[in-house]
């Protein structure tokens, strides 16, 4: 194939734009999958799944504490109505059987009352560690919002970037031979590189200093020849600085 020089040459701006867009989607995908933000998004899931547990014992206590309190209250009723019929009552058996019930009932609303200090003894620290968690959700939700402005300003930012060296793109392969746009594209697609700078005797798409046999086959091309880069099978694009 044969090509002009200077098309040949547009073939590196072609090259450079698409390493730039390949780059920027590359930052604009990494962004989108987040992976920070993944795992900040699975620590408060944890988060949340330990202040179910610990909102579900808070109840149970709270439900402890009412059902002793509501025994207590029992108890202390029974007691006030035992004093009563104590004081009216004109039998001695029935006095007797009355102040049994009411030691009994004075040791029961004891019992209840250390059980009632233990149960909330428990729940405040129960409510505390509610409030840890929380607080810690709380922070990790913050920490997310905050991480996702930052990256939707960089997705934003990035995205901008991309589309205007994809317009830059098409302006400069507009400029190109249909035939040698072409085969650029085949190469790029095939190897990953479609051009290649040849400097000081190095490939810049391979990085490898290319061999005295094929700098001597290149030397004998003509320059509206389109060679090959034995190495990244981009077209090699020669000039000043080839060292030929």
């Amino acid at each position: 194939m044969k090509a002009a020089p200077e098309d040949q040459a547009t073939l590196l701006d072609l090259q450079r734009l698409d390493n730039d867009i390949t780059r920027l989607a590359h930052r604009i995908s990494s962004l989108q999958k987040g992976e920070h933000l993944t795992e900040l998004g699975t620590r408060a899931a944890a988060l949340r799944a330990q202040l179910v547990v610990a909102v579900g014992e808070v109840e149970d206590a709270e439900r402890d504490l009412a059902r002793l309190e509501s025994d207590t209250a029992t108890a202390q009723a029974r007691v006030e109505r035992d004093t009563t019929l104590l004081q009216n009552v004109g039998n001695a058996k029935d006095a007797a059987g009355l102040q049994n019930e009411l030691d009994s009932l004075t040791r029961r609303i004891g019992d209840l009352e250390t059980q009632e200090l233990e149960v909330m003894e428990t729940l405040d620290r129960l409510r505390a560690r509610v409030g840890d968690v929380e607080a810690q959700l709380a922070e990790l939700d913050g920490e997310r919002g905050r991480l996702m402005g930052v990256r939707d300003d960089g997705i934003a930012r990035f995205e901008k970037d991309r589309v205007a060296a994809v317009q830059a793109r098409a302006e400069v392969a507009a400029a190109v031979p249909a035939d040698l746009l072409a085969l650029y594209e085949r190469q790029r697609a095939r190897y990953g590189f479609g051009a290649s700078l040849l400097q000081g005797g190095v490939s810049t798409a391979s990085g490898v200093t290319l061999t005295n046999s094929d700098l001597a086959a290149i030397r004998a091309a003509a320059p509206d020849d389109v060679v090959l880069c034995p190495d990244s099978d981009a077209i090699l694009v020669r000039t000043a600085e080839s060292g030929l």
